[in-house]
């Protein structure tokens, strides 16, 4: 008898296709050191573009100035879509800049929803499960009176009268902010249905917070720094939390200057959350990895009860705190299939998902709750839930 397909594996091939499928993005495949970004961008600062755009011209690389965002210069290579690396390399030199500073370049990285992800150690999609019960009326008032920022898939249209328990009332429903969700039919894209999800995960962990939903992703779980830096935008003081189930590797594990720049551009008062990603190393991952953000690892729970650091996790010394990262919550109706698997999963509004993409609005949600409960601002909720001792090296503080 043949072994049944590891849909680990599966998953990561669809993760792969769906990048193929997108003429804009390309991987860059080195291995340790992969990183998505869009085919024939560069980025820079204005204050350096005149030197890179002339340095491009000496070694013969055709450029043209796109449209500028989050404070930085667009450089458009169009004859070079795949040759990105090897051009910031190359720029980052510093023998190609005798007797100057070497300038500011990058790719235009790529983000991933942690769901799942492009390379390195695979999660896998999620399963059916049964509807969860009613949030405790113990609970009821965790949250009240603070807003929530996500940047994710965006939402289901139906999701208020799908989830009236858990997500009823808890979020202003926009036509540019639902999660298409599907690939086709009924069949699910790779993370259709990832912020609904997430959503249902702040909820529980804060059943009278409320959240405003921004896209930075699409439903195959992927965006742009400078979609991110467009969602992030709209978050200003009278958000308390901003909550962030995606992230990036970059060239050479530089943070990317688009992102850093709209997170410092949020107002102090606003605390960041991330998941730390999913490929099982120490690599730092974007946007995470900022002083700023508070970067949440995940933890594998049993059914017995007990805890170890989860495997897929991404971890290390940038980490600051770890949840639970497999959990039942909000969903679609739908079907799951993959290529090269038989089984077809059809979901009836619940999900069971592993992830540090749900671990990341656990702890939003904590903090909500805290905030809530002992009349503290959100960022002496943060720095309170922060004090206790480390779960396990490279995981920071578990956050119940």
């Amino acid at each position: 008898m043949s072994e049944p397909p590891n849909r680990a594996e599966l998953y990561q091939q669809a993760f792969a296709r769906a990048v193929l499928h997108r003429p804009d993005i390309r991987l860059h495949a080195e291995q340790g050191r992969e990183f998505l970004y869009v085919a024939g961008e560069l980025l820079t600062i204005p204050e350096e573009v005149d030197r890179v755009r002339e340095k491009l011209t000496q070694k013969l690389v055709d450029n043209e100035r796109g449209q500028d965002f989050a404070g930085m210069a667009r450089l458009v290579l169009p004859r070079h879509p795949d040759e990105i690396p090897a051009i910031v390399r190359l720029l980052r030199t510093p023998a190609q800049w005798p007797g100057e500073r070497v300038p500011y370049v990058q790719p235009h990285h790529v983000l991933v929803g942690h769901g799942g992800n492009m390379h390195g150690h695979s999660v896998q999609p999620p399963k059916t499960t049964p509807a969860l019960p009613d949030p405790s009326p113990d609970a009821a008032g965790d949250g009240k009176g603070v807003l929530v920022g996500l940047a994710d898939t965006g939402i289901s249209r139906t999701a208020e009268t799908d989830h009236p328990r858990l997500l009823g009332g808890a979020f202003v429903p926009h036509a540019d902010k639902v999660d298409e969700a599907y690939s086709h039919d009924d069949v699910f894209a790779l993370e259709g249905g990832h912020g609904t999800f997430v959503a249902g995960v702040l909820r529980q962990a804060a059943p009278s917070v409320r959240f405003d939903v921004e896209k930075a992703l699409d439903a195959n779980g992927l965006g742009t720094e400078e979609d991110l830096v467009r969602a992030l935008s709209w978050f200003g003081e009278h958000v308390h939390v901003v909550s962030l189930s995606l992230g990036c590797f970059t060239q050479d594990d530089v943070a990317p200057e688009p992102v850093r720049r709209a997170v410092a551009a949020l107002p102090d008062s606003v605390v960041v959350v991330a998941s730390a990603g999913n490929q099982g190393t120490n690599r730092p991952c974007w946007p995470a990895a900022l002083p700023r953000v508070v970067a949440v690892a995940a933890v594998a729970e049993e059914r017995d009860g007990s805890r170890a650091p989860a495997c897929y996790s991404n971890h290390g010394h940038w980490v600051d705190a770890c949840a639970v990262g497999n959990r039942a919550s909000t969903f679609l109706r739908g079907r799951w299939e993959l290529a090269g698997d038989p089984a077809v999963e059809a979901f009836d509004l619940f999900a069971y998902w592993l992830g540090t993409s749900f671990a990341a609005p656990h702890v939003a949600g904590r903090i909500a709750t805290m905030m809530s409960r002992q009349g503290l601002s959100a960022v002496e909720a943060r720095d309170q839930l922060l004090t206790s001792a480390e779960f396990h090296p490279g995981y920071g503080v578990f956050v119940a």
